[in-house]
């Protein structure tokens, strides 16, 4: 397998410029870079026609940098964002817990400042929960396939790494949270374990369980006071406590919501902290980052595609290619739909989803953009979409588990097939439609899909075949490295009409989606070798050179000899009919 990204050579042997485009670096950051004269020979975006041609088995790896400019923009970013000593008064005694979870960065991370002010000592923990490698609700399929695990094991060894440029370390421990707290609690004496908010129900209650064990536990050297549990908000754009209206009184549209915060609300600044917020407690054995095989999963090699790298410092770099490097911020909305490459979106959503990268940090990095080269709709609109994910967030605290439940946060309760021959062709890429097909051999072969791709395959899964959009859902939340319950449901729900979304029967042609976003068929010939020699005209629509199609499209189908009988059950039954169901989902 050959592996395209950043040069062989290692930056302290390099001796060349990077070089930014148009303007002139004025910033602290861009002029240190600029001074380390870093070499770097993949700097200019890969461009469709590259990865369409490309031989099969090439992988192009996110972010494209060398693994010592990963670390120097890392380190710089954590100066730009550390404070003095003499900024921040220390007052508190005792040892405090960071429990570590879905928020796997330094920077910008409330729960570590707020847990070094309180304290003398610090310990971090990240505890590797069996539950996290079980199987989904419903359907039994993994809850955490092999490509997310690797990029969460990733993400902690990165976590451990720059912990440890903080004086801290952090303790790995394989367990459920409220068994492995308290027992830490006890053994160190911690008055205080923070850790950031869920909202979703099997995270929630697995807060309410940490905080009754805490409570069961009496510390001698503290008059039998319990350590206590410090929840704190720090997922967002815009903080909970900020929004201009109940979050159980959420617009039901998202138009209405974005309006509403961007003019009466305001974002916060990204948290700052010390150089050093040690020390840590004298531990002989922290822990070692967990193996696939020790989560009892088999190691899956990206054999095609993008190959995304886990933590911060890859999250940290990615801005900075994407936004300083590439230059690419100035055209995002022109190309965030497309679906072949590394550059045609941010791909900030897989460091979003397990924290390793703060929504308010891209919004400063946004705003420095703005400043220093250029604000255009394309800026915005970056903002835009985390206002969107801002929404699904919030939308789960509002609907609870309806967001999980066949009917939706609508409560609809139209009756769906389970047909898992028609499931099986669109989760293996069978489907006989090229465009369903690529996408989803994207999905399973890297673990991540673009926008376009996801909603294209989430309308022919509840509108041409009928199935229960939940089998979707869960199967997204098996591969997906950008997992995360409440934009993954949201968008489903969404996508089946059962969600927040004005128009019910919202219906995606795949005719219509391949004309305007694949028009020469460069994607679907990328992931189905076999239509590379076919015209480019004919590669959507291959006939006889291309599987059957295992159902006909409920509009514009072009296939004359589809398999009319086996989609009748599933379709028809779709939007006809009722169905009583008992809700009882996490």
């Amino acid at each position: 397998m050959i592996i395209l990204g950043p040069s062989s050579f290692s930056c302290s042997l390099c001796i060349a410029k990077i070089s930014y485009p148009t303007r002139t670096p004025t910033s602290p950051f861009l002029h240190l870079l600029a001074q380390i004269k870093i070499k770097m020979i993949s700097s200019s975006s890969i461009s469709k026609s590259q990865l369409s041609n490309s031989p099969r088995n090439v992988t192009y790896q996110v972010p494209a940098l060398d693994p010592n400019e990963v670390d120097c923009i890392a380190q710089e970013t954590f100066r730009r964002y550390s404070i003095s000593l003499s900024g921040y008064k220390r007052n508190g005694t005792g040892v405090s817990i960071v429990w570590f979870r879905n928020d796997l960065r330094v920077l910008d991370n409330e729960a570590l400042l707020k847990a070094w002010a309180s304290s003398e000592v610090v310990l971090p923990v990240y505890c590797v929960d069996p539950r996290l490698f079980g199987t989904t609700y419903y359907f039994g399929f993994p809850k955490t396939g092999a490509l997310r695990a690797k990029f969460l094991i990733e993400s902690l060894a990165d976590l451990k790494k720059n912990l440890r440029k903080y004086g801290l370390d952090l303790l790995i421990r394989h367990g459920k949270p409220e068994e492995v707290l308290p027992v830490l609690a006890r053994t160190f004496g911690a008055h205080t374990v923070f850790a950031h908010k869920e909202t979703c129900s099997e995270e929630v209650n697995v807060e309410k369980l940490v905080d009754i064990s805490l409570q069961r536990i009496d510390l001698p050297s503290s008059n039998n006071k319990t350590p206590k549990l410090q929840l704190i908000w720090g997922s967002t754009l815009y903080h909970l406590d900020d929004l201009p209206f109940d979050a159980n009184d959420l617009p039901d549209v998202y138009t209405q919501f974005r309006k509403s915060v961007e003019s009466k609300s305001r974002i916060r600044g990204c948290i700052k902290i010390p150089a050093s917020v040690g020390p840590a407690p004298q531990i002989e054995d922290w822990g070692s980052i967990p193996s696939l095989h020790q989560l009892g999963l088999h190691d899956e090699k990206v054999s095609k595609g993008l190959m995304f790298l886990g933590g911060e410092s890859a999250a940290l770099s990615r801005v900075y290619e994407y936004f300083w490097k590439k230059d690419l911020l100035r055209v995002y909305k022109e190309t965030r739909n497309g679906m072949l490459g590394p550059d045609y979106s941010t791909k900030f959503s897989l460091w979003l989803s397990s924290g390793s990268l703060s929504p308010r940090f891209i919004f400063e990095e946004v705003k420095r953009y703005e400043k220093e080269r250029l604000a255009n709709d394309s800026t915005y609109w970056v903002l835009f979409e985390l206002i969107w994910r801002d929404y699904f967030r919030f939308l789960s605290i509002k609907c609870g588990n309806s967001l999980f439940h066949l009917g939706g946060p609508r409560g609809l309760e139209l009756k769906w097939s389970q047909d898992r021959t028609l499931f099986e062709s669109w989760r293996e890429g069978r489907t006989g439609y090229p465009l369903i097909d690529a996408n989803m051999k994207e999905l399973s072969t890297t673990g991540f899909m673009s926008n376009r791709g996801r909603q294209i395959v989430c309308s022919f899964l509840v509108r041409d075949m009928g199935i229960d959009w939940r089998m979707g859902a869960e199967w997204f939340e098996t591969c997906l490295l950008d997992y995360d319950p409440c934009s993954n449901y949201g968008n489903w729900t969404y996508g089946a009409g059962v969600g927040n979304d004005p128009r019910e029967d919202r219906y995606f042609s795949i005719t219509k989606q391949a004309q305007v976003y694949d028009p020469e068929g460069e994607y679907v010939a990328y992931w189905l070798p076999e239509l590379q020699q076919l015209p480019k005209d004919k590669r959507h629509f291959p006939g006889s050179s291309y599987i059957k199609p295992i159902v006909p499209l409920k509009f514009g189908n072009t296939y004359k000899h589809a398999n009319q009988k086996a989609v009748s059950a599933g379709r028809q039954s779709n939007f006809g009919g009722r169905q009583n169901t008992k809700f009882n989902r996490r």
